[in-house]
């Protein structure tokens, strides 16, 4: 969502190597150990594209959405970095062999997928009606590594049937709609838009209807989510202007706004739990081109550390069984190009044999 934040998010990254108190990288089976308290069976699952990230489960867990760039021409590769490339939109089964659906059009660029809690539809942001719009950026540049995510003029918010039929606008409201999600009964979106000048969140009726705000800070306010419980949001902000990104929690009519973040860093890609009590998250706080996954209690802010390569981990989302844990990382796999990995995951740490400690 994200982005995500491959909100049309694109990312570089130069790899910074996680250290231990020692100052010394770690090695691999520390890594290994570490992650293994809460992820194990770590596996790739999106392959043959340039690119793919930001999925989501379908909601019997059993597949998945997300966004993707198939293979690029070589002609297309040496063109502009700008140019290279634009996101659409898969869906795959969670099973051997299975080969990813492409559901968008094709068209225009496509971000920020989601599936309809009764797994009957799905919705995404596309610029397949207007597919070459002026593009706003908005710049996050610290310790040499660029971070910019792409806000399209043309971006709106589309339903569609699970195999890309069926397509219907749902926004039309000028300048960007994205990042759309449904609340658990499925009969309200909460998305970003720029409709009033500012990158703000609101909340409308699943069919494009009565829309109001949510969040209107100065900055931008975006990637939210509704709790699995229905009663509160999750989102990410820039209001500070700082460059940085903190993550707030909030009730459904934005009025008990809480910081769960407030560091110099930039934190983003909250996705809930299903006990509706913790989020799942990534941040560069341990420098702008590494970013790690973070488990946090929202209620008490205690937190624990997921992830330890080095390069970038984010946009995490957990299983509706909480189960499973699905995030977009170029720190694993062989080509370094951001790809899907998902891992069996627990809440509480596993159990540490005196070996592993």
């Amino acid at each position: 969502m994200p982005a995500s934040l491959l909100s049309t998010a694109l990312v570089t990254i130069a790899a910074l190597a996680a250290q231990p108190p020692s100052g010394r990288p770690l090695s691999a089976e520390e890594v290994a150990k570490l992650e293994s308290k809460h992820l194990t069976n770590i596996r790739q699952v999106t392959f043959g594209f340039f690119r793919a990230g930001e999925g989501y489960f379908r909601p019997d867990g059993k597949g998945i959405i997300f966004q993707a760039v198939p293979p690029l021409p070589e002609s297309v590769l040496l063109g502009p970095a700008e140019n290279q490339y634009e996101y659409q939109i898969y869906t795959a089964e969670l099973s051997p062999n299975a080969k990813p659906v492409l559901v968008s059009t094709g068209k225009g660029a496509c971000t920020c997928s989601f599936y309809h809690p009764d797994g009957k539809s799905i919705l995404y942001g596309s610029t397949h009606l207007n597919p070459s719009p002026a593009r706003p950026q908005s710049a996050y540049a610290r310790s040499g590594s660029r971070y910019r995510w792409s806000f399209p003029e043309g971006m709106d918010i589309f339903r569609a049937d699970p195999d890309g039929k069926n397509l219907a606008r749902i926004t039309t409201a000028d300048g960007y709609d994205a990042e759309g999600s449904y609340s658990p009964d499925g009969k309200q979106i909460i998305f970003t838009s720029f409709r009033d000048g500012d990158a703000d969140i609101f909340v409308m009726d699943a069919d494009g209807e009565n829309v109001r705000p949510v969040v209107k800070a100065k900055g931008y306010d975006g990637g939210p989510f509704f709790s699995p419980d229905g009663k509160r949001i999750i989102y990410r902000s820039d209001r500070k202007g700082n460059d940085l990104l903190q993550i707030y929690v909030n009730n459904l009519e934005g009025t008990a706004e809480r910081a769960l973040t407030s560091n110099d860093a930039v934190n983003w890609g909250p996705f809930w739990h299903p006990d509706s009590t913790h989020i799942v998250y990534s941040t560069s706080r341990h420098g702008h081109s590494n970013y790690e996954l973070y488990l946090m209690n929202v209620d008490t802010g205690a937190e624990e550390r997921l992830t330890y390569h080095d390069g970038f981990d984010g946009l995490p989302v957990v299983s509706p069984d909480g189960n499973q844990l699905m995030w977009t990382s170029n720190a694993r796999g062989t080509d370094r190009n951001s790809q899907l990995f998902i891992a069996d995951f627990r809440l509480s740490p596993a159990p540490q044999t005196a070996a592993a400690r």
